[in-house]
């Protein structure tokens, strides 16, 4: 039966010679989703409407750049001999901390130009931001990639998943973990949470650290399982697992300094 298991078609459309990947629909779905929370939000905290469109129009293609970049810069000996294949970002590979990196340089630039504070953009863009990941990981999905070791299809149906995602989990003549799903299910988990935190009124910039916290605290144990992930030149070690764990402290350590010096005095919800 596993042999007749075909993989979910990449292409959503074709029109002429131009092809549509599936990757890219619901990367920018993400990106809408959470477009369209981060304005809700930003009027309700007083922002101009059109400040995160402004952001959003900017912070998109410098994060695809930049995601695009850092996971070349890992994969150099093959794109090297490709160089063809360096933009063709259609086929998979960008890197979510690539992304991130790029989005809160262009957050810190705008925000410094817009005369707006920093801590109180990107506290309003956590959780869109993390749905935007939640979402972008069924493109990993669509594509068959950021999956996990090899597991039975036994497995598979033991955590009651639907069959359309068991058998996209059937790669080459084998099962592997759905590692895409376990993290989007952490980030959406991770959405509620913060738009919880919203209602209790942390001080400014909580929410956007305790956004890093949590989605590192899950890529770190996700990224354990995957068997694609992007290693340091020469050694066993996953960029990603050391990334989120910098992260981490970083965002600790930002959290107790800006609490000791005074610099996270205002609420969220303050103006």
């Amino acid at each position: 039966m596993d042999q007749t298991i075909q993989p979910l078609n990449r292409v959503a459309l074709e029109l002429g010679p131009l092809t549509i990947y599936w990757y890219g629909v619901i990367i920018g779905l993400g990106a809408l989703l959470g477009l369209f929370l981060a304005i809700r939000e930003s009027e309700r905290r007083g922002l101009e409407k059109d400040t995160f469109v402004d952001v959003v129009m900017i912070a998109i293609p410098v994060a695809i750049l930049c995601a695009r970049l850092y996971y070349v810069s890992f994969e150099w000996d093959f794109y090297k001999d490709h160089p063809s294949k360096i933009l063709a970002v259609w086929e998979g590979g960008i890197a979510i901390h690539g992304a991130l990196i790029g989005s809160f340089l262009t957050a810190l630039i705008f925000s410094k130009k817009k005369g707006i504070s920093f801590w109180k953009l990107v506290d309003i863009a956590a959780p869109s931001i993390l749905l935007g990941q939640a979402i972008g990981r069924w493109g990993n999905f669509m594509n068959q990639e950021a999956h996990g070791r090899a597991v039975s299809r036994g497995f598979l149906e033991s955590l009651h998943l639907p069959d359309f995602i068991i058998n996209q989990m059937y790669i080459d003549g084998t099962y592997y973990h759905p590692t895409f799903l376990y993290e989007s299910l952490w980030s959406l988990l991770g959405v509620c949470i913060l738009l919880y935190l919203r209602r209790v009124n942390l001080h400014r910039g909580e929410l956007f650290l305790t956004y890093i916290i949590w989605y590192s605290i899950g890529r770190f144990f996700v990224e354990g399982m995957r068997t694609d992930s992007l290693i340091v030149w020469d050694t066993s070690l996953r960029i990603a697992q050391i990334m989120s764990l910098v992260w981490i402290a970083g965002a600790i350590i930002i959290w107790i300094y800006r609490r000791k010096t005074g610099l996270a005095e205002k609420r969220y919800l303050e103006s």
